[in-house]
Parts: C-alpha cells; structure tokens; sequence
C-alpha cells in the first residue's frame, strides 16, 4: 500500500519537528550459518509475505517514513542561507542541456532542455537547418514527472522511437512518432523496453524487454512489427530460455543453471541490415558467453540456431560494429586491459578472431565506433580519455585531438566521417564538437552558457599508498590561490565497483562549493575500470575490502597532503558508493564529520532478496554462500554499527520507486544509527530523506533536482563550517 505526503505538507510540519523520531526495535533472530544474527528493524523492510516480491510499502512504514521525511525538512530547511543557495543553484541549474545528435539521412536528432523546463525534450534538425521540438513530456505530463528515456530514429530518419516512464520508476514503455507529422503511431511495447535496432527498411524493430514487469529476471528479446500488437510480436529468446537455448551441449548443473537465472541474463545486438545477430549472457558482472546467430536462416525456418563465439570466458564486451559478415568488437576477453577484434561470423569462434587493435599495458581500452573507413578507440590513461583512429586492418592513423585532458566520447555513422565528439573535465563544461575524421577539422557544435569561471578552478592529480601498497589515484579540484593550512573544507567522492571508471567531470553546481573554498576529490579506487578488468575484480567478491581501504587511504592522504582535518572531511557516494560510504563511515567514524549515501546497499547480508539484486551477487556474494557471508559480514554496514560510537553527521537517501536499490537499505541504516550514536543531534544528526516521486535518481523533474543538490550542499557546508 503506498501512501503519499505532499512536499508542501512537510515544510509546513517542519518547525513543529524538535529531534529524530523514535523507531520501535522489534527483534528478529536469524541463525546464519551457524552465526546468531538480530535485526531490530526488519519491520521497516515492509511487507515480506510474498518472497517473489519482498519489500512492500506498509501504511506503517510509509507514516514512519513521513515523520522522518519531516524531520530531515525541519533540520535542512531552517539552515541560514538556504534561500540564496537555492538561488544560486537555480541560476546554475537552469543553464539547459543539450545531448549528443543522433544522426540518420540528412537528420540530427537530439535531446535539449531549456531554461527552467522541468524535463528536456527531443529536437529533430534537417541538414543545417532550425531544430523543431518534436516531444514534449511535459505537454504528455503537466506534472513534469515523466521522462524521456530513450530514443531511436529510423534508418531514414522518418520515424522515432521513444521510451518514457513516470515517478523514477525505470519501466519504460516504447511509443512511435512520425517525425513529419508529428503524430503518434498506435504501437505501444510495454515491459522496460529498450530498442536494439531497426529493421533496415523501417518496418519494425528488435528490442529487450521483462516478460514479467514484476519479474526483474525475465529478460526477453522480441521482434516488433510497426501496426501490430504487442501480443503478436514474435520472442527469439528469454531468459528463462537459458538452459535448453543457451546451455543444452554444456552439461551446466542444476545449481549452475539456477544461478545463470538470475544474473544480468541475455541480450542481443542486430546488424543494420538484419542479417545477424549477436548473442550475449551474462554470467557476472565481469563475464558473459556468446554465440551469434544467422537471421536469414531464422526467418526461412522459424529457428535461431545459435553458434558458439566465447564460452566460459572472464571478461566483458564493450561497443560492437557489423561490417558485413565480419563483426568489430571491443572486449577485455583474453585481454584484461581490452582490445579491439575482428571476427568472421561465418567462422566465430574465439580462437579464430583477428586482432585490430591489440592490448596494451598503458592505457585501457574502454569502446569504440566505426565511422566511413575508420575505427576510432577511446582509451583511458591514468583515468583520462584519448582517442586514436584506425583503418580497418588496424593501420594507425594517429590521435585525434581533444580539447584538454578530461572525458572524452565520440558519436560516428559508417556511412560517413562526420563524427561528433563529447568532451569535459572538471575546469571545461561538457562540449559538443562536430569533427571529420578524414580531415581532423573540428567546430564546437554546442556547450551551455554556465555562469561561473572554470579557469578560476585548479585540477590536480595526486597518487597515495592503499592499506596493502597499491597506489592509488585521486583527482583534487579547487579555486586558485586557495590557501592550503589543513583547513579546508573537503569532500571526498568514489564509486568502486561494477567496472565504471570515475573520470574528470564537470559540474556547475560544485562552483558554489568552490566559491566558498571547498576542495572536491575523486578517489579512483580498485573496483572501478581505471586499470582494466584486474582493478575490477581486485574490488568485488572476497576482495571487496580493497575499496573501502583504499577510500579510507585517500581520506588520510588528504589531511597528510594538507588539504584538510577530520574535523573538515566529508565524503559522499551514490548506489554501490553508498554503499562504500555506508562501510567507511562504519569502519573509521573518526575520520569524517559528515557522509552523505545515496540510494545505497547497507543491508548486504539480505540485499540480493529485494527487486532485482542477485543480479549483483556475481559482484558481491551472497550471505547464502557460506564462504561469501564471512566477508559479507565482515563489511556489512547495517550489520557494523556500534552502540556508544560517535558517529558523523549522516544523511542517506532514497527513491520510494527505485527499480534497483530497495529503499529498505536506508531505511533501516538510519533507524538503527540514530539509535546507536552518542552524538548530539542537534550537532551530528543522523537524516533519511525518502523521495516518493522518485526511484534511482533518473528522470527528476528539475525542481526536485535543486531541492535535492541544495539538501546536499547545505547538509555539508553545515557540517565543515561553511555557512555565512
């Protein structure tokens, strides 16, 4: 049952709230592999009747969930300077945005929101001509709480593909538009969809989808016929297809084959042309297998008969590209730090592909895109983007040139050399270059009009020693001429795991943490890509620790560089960096006054029972395991909290629709801190902020996206110190 409160309600209820409102402890008892565990706060998990849909909201959980919602109000709303933050967020934040185009024909497509729109919209531009908006969500929903997710023209460029969901939700449901007429087609794809390609001549589409919309693990991958119902759309394949489509010759064990169920699952790329497909299972978040499969022959017999490309292989596979019957790919199969290879579909297996673009021990290799004749490769050196271009048998063609060292992506068509480039960096607002890569001419195509001064911002790269020796490197941002006394305002942000990098960034609304002499650092810390597939797997499973020593390390080489003090430290980490904040400040409440954790995993010992998490147990483990719940336990946040510990000021958050993380993990984690810390509230408060218009943090309208990075930004000036 949910239950809502108006965001009005709660500032009106916010001067009545003197303290954290008290949560009952209710014991539960579990007896875990011989270890006697309790959990006072099972009962904020909500309703768990039903274990193929544990969590759900209770009248209970949702009152409780409004007086500590009201609560957090009371302590961030009456901060002094709250106002004018605001105002200077706004006029940060209503600088608009502008996508990457999406070329087809003689037509970009991208997405644009201006000034104070609460969502962006689609733009269609023929040849140079003056873009027209083509949608609009907010004329579909006033409410502005509906999002774009997605979009994918046609090969012509006559038709659009589109997917939208509403409150956070994630589930998209897919729409067609008729670019000239801008009128909607009747077909309606429900199910989290996400388009795959087009059929060439434009008469359908292949996509991904849940079979079950309450079943995070029943990925499938359909053919969508345009003037059909989605009932009549033909499946090539599911997940549970797994064990007698995928893994029939493998004599995979029942337990094997239960596990594979509920890994990330199946997927599938389409050539242009329709002719193949390629054919992908994840089997962990650093593995999956491959076969590829001919459509031609599918569509004469009605069977996919797929053919084995990789089996039983460590490694991922990144941005693939159908030249004919030969397929380009990028993967760190056989190649920790990636390479880029050439394989014959008609011959696929792993041992007969072609390098094109062998590994190298200096740089990661991280995607590439095939334009007109050219192979362009982003690689990562020392967390920093470069591109190089390549012809086809893998001849170098040199580096193309970018603007600076930052983050850098390129957008290309193979049908011509007119590519786009992506760039930013902490100092260097995200550009969009329009560039030939036959020439290496290139044009700024847009970059928004930020009212601040990135030259005034210094960028440094520091390198530190781990717990174990391992160096580690951090990016440290502040203005110039900032007095170093060991003073400073700092916060220290990481990610760590699941294979994502943390590159230079820009953000306009850290300058407000800038202009009042804060110091921004990013950690790149094992468990990320920064290093290739072994800094990954040195930070998940048993190795998970790694990252939580190495934040620690960077926290400690912050205040031995002379940034800054424990008294002046706070650090802050969104999904699985929230749960890297929940364990750090668990592990070393000494050395942080202030944390923020964002829509986290805290409760690791139960997390993979809620929505879609044993898609996480191949990065984590699970409490199951035996093995796995000894350092499971070890690190648990929800599990590590202490009573008589002083802890730092904390505030978590979550989104009541969140697909991914179930809002119990910050739910429980704020309860039993609160109850735990010998703190001062009133100096050192423990707040739960739970959006209920929102879920993982996607598709926020643009008031709620200021209202949330002023929540932020005003908790940790607070707490450092920074307040006029």
């Amino acid at each position: 049952m949910r239950r809502w409160i108006t965001f009005a309600a709660l500032l009106a209820s916010s001067a009545a709230v003197a303290g954290p409102p008290e949560t009952p402890k209710r014991p539960v008892v579990d007896v875990l592999h011989g270890v006697e565990l309790r959990d006072d706060y099972r009962w904020l998990e909500g309703d768990n009747s039903d274990p193929s849909n544990m969590g759900l909201l209770t009248e209970e959980v949702a009152a409780w969930t409004d007086r500590q919602n009201a609560y957090t109000r009371s302590v961030l709303d009456n901060l002094p300077g709250r106002n004018q933050l605001e105002d200077r967020l706004r006029e940060l934040m209503t600088v608009g945005s502008v996508s990457t185009p999406t070329v087809r024909g003689n037509r970009s497509f991208f997405s644009k929101r201006e000034g104070t729109e609460a969502q962006s919209s689609i733009y269609v531009r023929d040849g140079d001509g003056t873009p027209r908006r083509l949608l609009d969500p907010v004329v579909v929903d006033p409410t502005g709480l509906t999002t774009i997710s997605w979009y994918s023209p046609s090969p012509d460029g006559e038709l659009l593909a589109f997917g939208m969901y509403t409150s956070g939700d994630e589930n998209s449901t897919a729409y067609v538009l008729d670019v000239d007429e801008g009128t909607w087609l009747a077909d309606e794809i429900s199910g989290k969809v996400r388009i795959d390609e087009w059929l060439p001549d434009g008469s359908g589409f292949f996509y991904s989808h849940l079979e079950d919309i309450d079943d995070p693990y029943s990925g499938a991958f359909s053919l969508h016929k345009l003037g059909t119902h989605q009932r009549e759309d033909v499946t090539l394949f599911t997940q549970y297809d797994a064990a007698d489509f995928f893994y029939a010759d493998k004599n995979l064990s029942e337990d094997r084959l239960d596990f594979l169920l509920k890994t990330w699952g199946p997927w599938g790329s389409a050539s242009e042309d329709a002719r193949w497909l390629l054919l992908g299972y994840w089997t962990g978040t650093d593995s999956l297998d491959l076969w590829v499969a001919d459509l031609d022959h599918w569509k004469r017999t009605g069977e996919l008969a797929p053919v084995e490309v990789a089996f039983g292989q460590t490694g991922r596979v990144g941005a693939a590209a159908f030249v004919g019957d030969t397929l380009f790919m990028q993967t760190t199969m056989g190649a920790p730090n990636g390479r880029v290879v050439a394989i014959d579909l008609n011959d696929p297996h792993m041992s007969e592909w072609t390098d094109v673009v062998p590994e190298r021990d200096d740089l990661v290799i991280q995607s590439m895109a095939m334009a007109r004749g050219t192979i362009s490769v982003t690689s990562m050196r020392n967390a920093a983007s470069q591109i190089e271009l390549f012809e086809l048998d893998g001849t170098a063609l040199g580096l193309l040139e970018l603007p600076g060292i930052g983050r850098a992506s390129l957008a290309a068509q193979d049908d011509r050399t007119e590519a786009y480039l992506t760039f930013s960096s902490f100092n260097e607002p995200r550009s969009i270059y329009k560039v030939d890569l036959a020439t290496g001419d290139r044009q700024l195509w847009d970059r928004p009009d930020v009212p601040v001064d990135p030259s005034q911002v210094i960028v440094k790269q520091e390198w530190y020693s781990s717990k174990d020796g391992t160096r580690v490197p951090m990016f440290i941002v502040h203005k110039k001429g900032l007095e170093l006394d060991g003073t400073n305002p700092t916060l220290l942000y990481g990610y760590g795991g699941f294979n994502i990098s943390q590159t230079p960034f820009f953000s306009s609304t850290l300058y407000t943490w800038y202009e009042r002499g804060g110091v921004f650092a990013v950690a790149n810390i094992r468990g990320g890509g920064e290093f290739g597939s072994e800094w990954h797997r040195a930070g998940m499973l048993e190795s998970k620790q790694n990252c939580f020593d190495d934040f620690i390390a960077a926290g400690e080489a912050l205040i031995d560089m002379g940034y800054t003090n424990p008294s002046k430290l706070a650090v802050s980490g969104g999904s699985n960096g929230g749960l890297l904040v929940g364990a750090v400040v668990t592990q070393r409440p000494d050395l942080f006054r202030a944390a923020i954790s964002s829509v986290p995993l805290l409760d690791m010992l139960r997390y993979q029972d809620f929505l879609m998490a044993r898609y996480w147990v191949p990065e984590y483990g699970s409490a199951e395991n035996p093995e796995q719940f000894e350092y499971l336990s070890a690190y648990c946040p929800y599990n590590n909290i202490r009573d008589g510990v002083e802890y730092p000021a904390v505030m978590y958050t979550a989104g009541e629709n969140d697909t991914r993380v179930h809002p119990m993990h910050a739910r429980k984690m704020a309860a039993a801190m609160q109850a735990a810390t010998t703190a001062d509230a009133d100096d050192k408060p423990i707040l739960l902020w739970v959006e209920r218009e929102a879920g993982h943090g996607g598709g926020k309208p643009l008031e709620m996206r200021i209202r949330d990075v002023a929540d932020s930004r005003m908790f940790l000036m607070w707490q450092l110190g920074m307040l006029d």
